[in-house]
């Protein structure tokens, strides 16, 4: 994986690099061509390449290894803002989430930045991969030391081992999905010194998704 990393990485700034000279000609062209319609054709232009720009830099950054700025968070607020950001992103499947938070005086020290995004990407695929019938179950707890959030998500059908849950980079690769936002997640979750575990549960036909954090020290 390091040579994998550090050749995305030279291949995306080169690349970027082509976007910057491509995007800097198309704004010249913009300010010298006449008529509506060519200039909303150069606007579409240069969307793209800025679409494109993003995409390379999401790679390069899923890749990377997540450095944190912590700050102490209650995490019933951290519930609440994981509700809300679902809400926003996912408006008519974050409906079929039911909620039970216990968590209401524990307090974490985390990167909310980095782990808000990366417990959203394990929703993400709630959603994306085969999605059973019923309701999606969040429930958020303490154990004394450990803030514990845990997923159930029903699923029609489960072929997948997770042994290596989030271990397995650039595996399932489609059309603008490269494999690497559970790998992502995993990696912000561990560099809180947090464990993300996953099993199937078969006569349920849930798959069970657990993040596993330390409660931050008294005072």
């Amino acid at each position: 994986m390091p040579v994998v990393v550090k050749f995305v990485r030279q291949l995306a700034h080169d690349l970027r690099n082509h976007l910057n000279a491509a995007e800097l000609q198309s704004a010249y062209l913009a300010e010298i061509v006449e008529g509506a319609e060519a200039k909303e054709e150069i606007k579409r232009l240069r969307a793209m390449i800025s679409e494109t720009g993003a995409n390379l830099q999401s790679v390069t950054t899923a890749l990377s290894v997540a450095r944190l700025t912590e700050m102490p968070y209650a995490a019933a607020d951290f519930m609440d803002d994981l509700q809300q950001k679902l809400g926003v992103d996912f408006p008519e499947e974050s409906p079929r989430i039911k909620w039970d938070a216990q968590s209401a005086n524990a307090n974490l020290s985390i990167d909310p930045q980095l782990l808000l995004p990366a417990l959203i990407e394990l929703f993400a695929n709630a959603f994306r991969h085969n999605p059973g019938e019923g309701a999606i179950s969040a429930e958020a707890k303490t154990d004394g030391e450990h803030f514990v959030f845990t997923i159930r998500e029903p699923k029609h059908a489960f072929e997948h081992s997770t042994e290596n849950w989030g271990r397995e980079p650039l595996h399932a690769i489609r059309q603008g999905h490269y494999g690497l936002g559970l790998y992502r997640a995993r990696g912000i979750v561990e560099a809180h010194q947090g464990k993300l575990v996953a099993r199937f549960d078969d006569a349920a036909s849930c798959l069970i998704t657990t993040v596993t954090l330390p409660l931050a020290p008294p005072g």
